[in-house]
């Protein structure tokens, strides 16, 4: 990993300006740069170095004008580095623009149809969406357990074999947890509890729930590559800057408005930026995140997976942190990059979303009037294709379709032999669910009928 060059020092280069006296080269810096550059990137001093300034400039002067703006305009937020430095953000078109975006995809209703309109009610797509980003977020910090295990542990409620397994299982007790946290503001006690959840039987039990203290040996941030990317504040001030981090989640500070989105990325930056756990401090930063928009009613998360799309490109979120650190502290770097990561998420769902819609249809389309399966069967199915996962049993199909149990156990024992359901004995009952290929079934059903009827 390579860390972003430093920009060159403002307070000097402004020094260098002033010394013959003239203001009219430095407000020419002002009328000729924006915070950002003409395509809106938020550049940082290692990439625009590499651009072609405008106006003539020298990329000093560039970088220099550019600077100042950003400083006119941004925020100060009580998130101090480890030299005392107060952090800031410049609320710039591009977070604008951004946040406006997931206030109206993020906190509204999604896609208008039949499919979906049950989504916020619906348990199945939760959970399983609370199972991927438990398992994407543990495989981002080094769990090595493939989904489809992970998702089967999960399912089926089996004890962890390994410790990846173990990881991917506590970040799920996690998330699960942090939904249950969104109704009651942060305190040190609750984030001391989720760490703990996360790192149960994963960490000596010594460390788990507790912060660092001056006895411990301080943990640094390294790439695989053994590069230092960060070297945390001391134990000794993590319970103040806790205490101060609870503050700012709770909206309390700073003075003013602060969008509930922003100040939800901030959270997440703010606890990986301190690193006050001995492990887990990326996940934990990621549940809280999670926690934050909850509590600002944005009820889409429930079923966005950021850690899938970091887990893509780990590199960009490490470099958005080194961005920000190597900038005088400027957090705008992570937030812009942070709130595209959201909107990825986000559009991530509705592609899924939107095959689902198209796969249903389709489907259902294909089996209308199917002579092997009747109406009760076809709801059955129906319920399958839009809630994988879904468990169907005699009893509560008989009382759906206000039928005989021997009715309702027919026609899903025909499913089952038409390879469309899978059944398993709990207790004295049988359970039934959708097969894993289903769709793949279906298509070659109802194919077989349509040549059949031809």
């Amino acid at each position: 990993m390579r860390v972003p060059q430093s920009p060159p020092d403002a307070g000097a280069m402004m020094v260098e300006l002033g010394k013959d006296g003239s203001i009219d080269r430095v407000m020419r810096l002002f009328m000729n740069c924006q915070p950002v550059d003409t395509k809106g990137r938020y550049l940082h001093w290692d990439d625009l170095r590499s651009h072609k300034p405008p106006n003539d400039l020298t990329h000093e002067e560039w970088w220099l004008g550019t600077h100042m703006v950003r400083q006119a305009t941004s925020r100060q937020l009580p998130l101090r580095a480890v030299d005392g430095t107060l952090f800031h953000f410049s609320n710039v078109d591009p977070v604008q623009e951004m946040v406006h975006r997931i206030d109206q995809q993020a906190s509204g209703r999604i896609v208008a149809d039949d499919v979906v309109t049950n989504l916020r009610s619906s348990d199945r797509y939760l959970i399983s969406s609370l199972a991927e980003e438990a398992i994407t977020s543990s495989q981002l910090e080094g769990a090595s357990t493939t989904r489809r295990v992970a998702k089967e542990m999960l399912a089926t409620g089996r004890r962890p074999r390994d410790h990846s397994e173990q990881m991917i299982l506590n970040n799920f007790k996690a998330m699960v947890h942090a939904q249950e946290m969104a109704a009651a503001p942060l305190d040190p006690d609750a984030v001391l509890d989720l760490h703990r959840i996360l790192t149960e039987e994963t960490l000596e039990p010594r460390h788990c729930g507790r912060l660092q203290t001056p006895d411990d040996e301080r943990i640094g941030v390294y790439w695989h590559d053994n590069t230092l990317l960060h070297r945390p504040p001391s134990a000794d001030q993590l319970p103040d800057r806790l205490d101060l981090m609870c503050q700012f989640a709770n909206g309390t500070i700073p003075e003013g408005f602060v969008h509930p989105v922003v100040r939800a990325v901030v959270l997440h930056f703010w606890l990986a930026y301190d690193h006050p756990f001995e492990d887990g401090n990326g996940r934990t930063a990621r549940a809280l995140f999670y926690w934050a928009m909850l509590r600002h009613d944005y009820w889409l998360a429930h079923y966005l997976s950021v850690s899938a799309i970091l887990r893509k490109a780990p590199a960009q979120y490490a470099r958005a942190f080194l961005l920000t650190e190597t900038d005088n502290y400027d957090l705008t770097y992570f937030l812009i990059y942070q709130l595209n990561v959201i909107e990825r998420a986000i559009r991530s769902l509705y592609k899924y979303l939107g095959r689902k819609i198209a796969e249903t249809r389709e489907i259902e389309q294909l089996l209308r009037g199917s002579p092997r399966l009747n109406q009760r069967q076809l709801l059955v199915i129906r319920d399958a294709l839009r809630d994988p996962g879904e468990p169907f049993t005699i009893d509560a199909q008989a009382r759906r379709n206000r039928v005989v149990n021997q009715t309702s156990r027919t026609d899903l024992l025909d499913l089952e032999e038409l390879g469309l359901l899978t059944k398993v004995r709990r207790g004295k009952k049988y359970v039934f669910h959708s097969a894993p290929d289903l769709s793949d079934r279906l298509r070659k059903l109802g194919a077989a009928e349509a040549h059949i009827s031809q």
